[in-house]
This record gives C-alpha cells, structure tokens and sequence, in this order.
C-alpha cells in the first residue's frame, strides 16, 4: 500500500562518489587492521561466542552470536575479527550520503554527508575494533534512512522493515530503543502521525518487540543483572559529566570541522522550508540528546545520531551552495570544503586509529597539546584508554603460563587462573589455548555467571588482585611473578601474579562473594 504522503523530488544519487568515499575509509581501517594487538573488549567478546545465550550481563546476545560465527568462518585472528566492524563502518559512512540524497541533498550535498561521516575521529576509532558499537551505528542509519524514505512517500510496508531493523539492533544494544522513542515523539508531534492509522507501523512496532522478547525472558530469568551492571558503572566506574561537558566532549569527537554540518542538519529538520516532510526527524537529535544528558551517558553514545544530522546538513548546505550563480564558484566552494574536510580529518585520524607507532602517537599527542581522555574513573597512561586496551594480553598470558608451568604436575592438574577482569580473563582464554593454559575464572560480569568451571578452589593462580585481597581468602599466598605491559592502562601495566593455597573458604561459599558488574 502506497504511503499518503507527498512524494519528495530527488536530485541524481552521487552512487560513484559515495562508494568512493566508503572505500577510502575502508582503506584507512584496513591498512591498521591489526596493529598494536587484540582490544580488552574483543576478548571478551570471543569469550561470550564459547556460551551462547540470550544474554549477558552487560550486553544483548547478538555480539556474542557475531563473534561465534566470525571466528567459525574467517577465524579468531585481528584481521578476521576486524574486517566485518571494518565493512560495516564503511557501510556508514555511504548510508549517511544515501540519507541524504532521501532527504533531497544535492550531489555535493550527498558527499559532504558521507565526509562528514568518514572524518569524524569517533567514528573512525568505533569502526576498528569488534564490539556492539559499530553494529549500533549501522542499525541507527539504517533506521534513519529507512523512516527517510517513509516519510519521503515510500510504502508503508517500509514501517515493518524498521521494526525488524530495532528488533534486531536491542538485541545488539538497548540504545537503538532512544532512536526508536525520539521517532515515536517526532512522528506524533507533526502531521506524520496519520500514519499511525495504517496497521504497518503497528506490525513493525510488535515485530520489535517480538525479536526482542527472548532477552527479556532472559533478563527476568537471572534477576536484572544488565540493570545491576548499569547502575554500578554509572555510580562507581563513569566519568560524571556535566551537560556542557557531554555536549562539548561529543562534538569534539565528531571533529570540530563538521559542526556546521551537523548543526545545520539539526535546524533545517528541525525549521528548513525544503525538509518540510521530515520534520518528525526533526525532534530526533534534541530528543535523544536530552535523554543521554538524564542518563549520564559516556559522549560517544551519541555518536550514531550525528548520521541523521549530518544528512539533514548536506541538503542545507548543498542547496545553499547550489544557489549560488556563478558555477566556478560553485565548484571551488565545493572543492575547498571537500579538501578542508579531508586534511582535517587526516590531521586529527591519528587519536583515533593506531595509524602511528607508540612513541610517535606520545610525540604527536604532545605536540597537539592533546591529553589522554578518560572515559572512565581511572588514571590515565601515556596512551589513551582505547590504545592502551590493546596492550599487554599476550605478555600477561606469557607470563601466566611461566608461573603455570612451574608447578608440580599434581597442582597443575587442580589450578584455576583467577583474575581480577575479563579482559584478564579473556586473555587467558585467548592466548592460552597454544599455552596449555586453562579457562579463566572470574567474579566479573559474565564470567561469574560462568562460574568457577570445576576448580575446588584448593589451588589457584591469580592475577590483578591486590596482595592483601588475595590473602582475606587464602591461607597461602606467594608472589610468583609480575606480568608487565609498557604501554597497558597504568593499573594494569605492572600485574603481580600470586600461587595461592589453603581456600578460607569452600569454593561454593566464596563465589556468590566474588561477583562484580560493573
């Protein structure tokens, strides 16, 4: 069935240039595609792919499920852990120019979306690495384009396919429900909501939630613990943020040179004459700022709303280019911009891809006047956070291994490798393999709800806690070695590693202790 809005005139899809424009951030991605070495997070991630489920403690299931079938087909190597994060960053960076053009964007208007897009530090580092987050981002432009292309008097058949598309995306991450409420509010506060006659919308909104159903099930089933982890890390682990901080922050991360982009994109939804037919996306960005600042969100969670904004800014600023008479000065407004675009996005590339070696990143970090950012209550090394996460698993797995192979026969037999986080614990399991080590243990996240995986507790190595924590719950407790990561968050950059004896505890009594979300 036809949707009953007026149709919107388009001008010619740039295809060409926008798939330009993806394969060269493509190319940025692949040409690091593995240096410095395995993220915290990634880790983790491959450790949830060997328990599938439903959930997890901070996550939805399909992340895992990525994780499992990426490591099933390519393998569980950087490049092949990387390469679909790769590809759907790439995918984008063209929706966002594809978006545009839905919205009436020139050519030129098309491409500057998509740059827009392509340069922005954020966007570029969240795109390296496995993780839910470039999946949210894709599931976000999805979204974007496809209530676009509704609202630009597409089918309304097209209402179930986005209920598919936050069906899906909660179960990747929950955030893809505040695009899906900022739709909902921006559709019944403009002439938009006559669509919510049509029953389409309604099956889209019940497809959601049916897709979703099975990780609520499980949630109730374990007792909330997603809401657990999310109050504890946002009293106890988060960086409290003002509102200025937040939206500043978040700008910055999205490159100051494309603020006139999006800020342009944001009033011409919200007030713009020619995007008259999406003003319902208009709310989108102020509705879903709003609710990060209640929040107390971390500024990169709003990185995937900056999609939208980004091609409302390509119609308003391609059509004011477009206005101009003299073509000359059409083309080298247009070619100024592009190359002004580009230059800063390579200059500021550096902090978000490891595009540099260690000391180079230092010397170039310095240089700016740039400092470490901490997302997170923890002090910061010479590297930021999302750098430093990438060291010293290897080393750590090395080291435990030393201190594993050195025990008697016997006590290698009953030895559990206990540690203080999952990506501790996601080392061991990763590099251990081809160490003989066995499966990690931890109190952290997942990994307490994994439990202590047999071990009686008689015997145990572990790693990242402190000498006096180790000793409220063993009798026997020496230092047998220190895992050392030069370039690893500082906390984790010197890690003592204890041969533990004597439990004060049976093992089934100690665990319901051990548990930290966070």
């Amino acid at each position: 069935m036809a949707n009953d809005l007026s149709p919107v005139t388009r001008p010619r899809l740039a295809w060409a240039t926008l798939i330009v424009v993806a394969l060269a951030a493509l190319a940025l991605h692949l040409v690091v595609i593995a240096r410095y070495g395995i993220f915290r997070d990634e880790l983790y991630y491959l450790a949830c792919s060997e328990h599938l489920a439903w959930g997890y403690v901070d996550q939805p299931p399909l992340i895992a499920l990525i994780a499992w079938l990426v490591r099933h087909t390519l393998g569980d190597s950087l490049v092949a852990l990387r390469l679909l994060p790769h590809l759907a960053s790439a995918a984008c960076v063209f929706l966002t120019g594809l978006t545009a053009w839905q919205l009436g964007a020139t050519r030129f208007g098309q491409v500057l979306a998509a740059l827009g897009a392509a340069v922005a530090p954020v966007i570029l580092s969240i795109g390296h690495i496995l993780s839910m987050n470039v999946f949210d981002h894709l599931f976000w432009v999805l979204g974007a384009f496809l209530a676009a292309r509704i609202l630009a008097g597409g089918r309304s058949s097209l209402w179930i396919a986005l209920g598919a598309i936050v069906g899906i995306g909660l179960l990747n991450k929950y955030s893809i429900g505040f695009f899906a409420f900022a739709l909902v509010v921006g559709v019944l506060l403009t002439p938009a909501r006559r669509q919510l006659t049509r029953r389409e919308p309604w099956i889209g909104a019940a497809l959601a939630v049916l897709l979703f159903a099975p990780h609520v099930v499980w949630e109730v089933t374990h007792g909330l613990p997603t809401a657990e982890f999310m109050r504890n890390a946002t009293l106890y682990k988060n960086t409290p943020l003002s509102a200025a901080q937040f939206l500043v922050g978040s700008a910055v991360e999205m490159h100051p040179l494309t603020l006139p982009i999006w800020t342009a994109g944001v009033l011409g939804l919200l007030f713009a004459r020619r995007l008259a037919p999406f003003r319902a996306l208009g709310f989108f960005f102020p509705v879903v700022v709003g609710i990060f600042l209640v929040t107390h969100a971390k500024t990169y969670y709003l990185a995937p709303a900056y999609f939208l904004a980004m091609a409302g800014g390509g119609v308003v600023i391609g059509a004011w280019i477009e206005r101009w008479r003299r073509g000359w000065l059409r083309v080298s407004a247009a070619s100024a911009i592009v190359a002004l675009l580009v230059s800063g996005g390579l200059l500021t590339a550096p902090f978000a891809l490891p595009l540099l070696s260690e000391e180079q990143f230092v010397r170039w970090q310095a240089a700016s006047g740039q400092k470490p950012a901490a997302s997170e209550r923890k002090v910061m090394g010479a590297l930021p956070q999302f750098f430093a996460d990438m060291h010293g698993w290897e080393n750590l797995a090395d080291t435990v291994a030393r201190v594993y192979d050195a025990l008697p026969a016997q006590e290698r037999a009953q030895a559990a490798i206990f540690t203080g986080n999952y990506g501790e614990a996601g080392a061991i399991d990763y590099f251990g393999r081809k160490l003989g080590l066995p499966k990690a243990i931890s109190g952290h996240n997942n990994y307490w709800l994994w439990g202590p995986r047999g071990h009686n507790g008689e015997m145990a190595i572990v790693i990242g806690l402190r000498r006096e924590d180790a000793e409220r719950t063993f009798a026997e407790v020496g230092l047998a070695g220190t895992a050392v990561g030069e370039w690893a968050m500082p906390y984790e950059a010197s890690l003592p590693i204890f041969v533990c004896r004597k439990p004060r505890l049976p093992v089934a009594e100690l665990w319901p202790h051990l548990r930290h979300y966070d």
